[in-house]
């Protein structure tokens, strides 16, 4: 697995598009700073950004791989090698080189603008380490989907309805949920269906370590009470921990069982 991992790793760090991905991260972080020279505010709308654009680049990245690398899975397929090995190997790469991309883009014009001496160096990471949740949950997701849609139009149709789904959709669904049912106590509601989503879970984690919460409405003071602990923070990297390792124990599950 390390193998194809390795490759796939270096097969798109070479593309054009991982370096237009690592580019525009670090233009954004050098013009963010430029005009506003403050890293807590530059973190703030950076999180808009991340919480839409990472999901988004990591489900159409990793159907595109998927496919475009179907010929050389067969070739690999042909060989005395694990069918998990080397499908995760392939997810594994991708999500690891977008990972390096984001990291590396963002932390560059913010190391150089002295994060280090910062104290929004902890909601800095933070911000980093949840972007890399998103990229492995979404390309596992993606690599999920396009293994079980051997058409490419239908596989990229579904990812990105899924990435339309949870980052536009399910918002407006559980706002009008909160509103039909305004009557009742919605509190155990409101955080099982916040961590039911892993982009409204990301976003919740960093506004309240902003220790901006009232931008959250009607749900914040809930929010603030449960996430604001560290054993809140604690629950919920659990679940967005929970949220990555399941679709890829289905992706290895569904690998060792489909008829290629």
């Amino acid at each position: 697995m390390l193998k194809i991992l390795k490759y796939s790793f270096y097969d798109l760090i070479r593309s054009r598009w991982s370096y237009v991905y690592f580019l525009f991260y670090l233009a954004l972080g050098f013009v963010l700073l430029f005009l506003n020279n403050d890293l807590s505010k530059a973190v703030i709308t950076l999180m808009n950004v991340i919480i839409v654009l990472v999901p988004l680049i990591g489900t159409i990245f990793g159907v595109m791989y998927f496919y475009n690398s179907k010929e050389f899975t067969e070739l690999l397929l042909a060989q005395p090698l694990k069918r998990s090995s080397i499908f995760l190997g392939q997810y594994f790469g991708v999500a690891g080189s977008l990972t390096l991309s984001l990291v590396l883009g963002l932390g560059i014009p913010f190391v150089l603008y002295g994060l280090f001496r910062s104290e929004a160096i902890w909601d800095f990471t933070l911000l980093l380490v949840t972007g890399a949740f998103l990229t492995f949950i979404f390309t596992a997701l993606a690599f999920n989907i396009a293994l079980s849609n051997e058409n490419k139009i239908k596989g990229f149709g579904y990812a990105v309805l899924l990435w339309l789904f949870l980052a536009v959709i399910y918002d407006g669904l559980f706002l009008l949920s909160l509103i039909v049912f305004e009557e009742y106590p919605l509190d155990s509601f409101s955080l099982a269906a916040t961590m039911f989503n892993p982009i409204d879970l990301s976003r919740t984690l960093i506004l309240l370590k902003l220790d901006i919460s009232a931008l959250l409405g009607y749900t914040g003071a809930i929010f603030k009470q449960f996430f604001g602990t560290n054993l809140g923070l604690m629950v919920s990297v659990g679940v967005l921990l929970l949220w990555t390792l399941l679709p890829i124990w289905r992706l290895s599950f569904k690998s060792k069982r489909k008829d290629f």
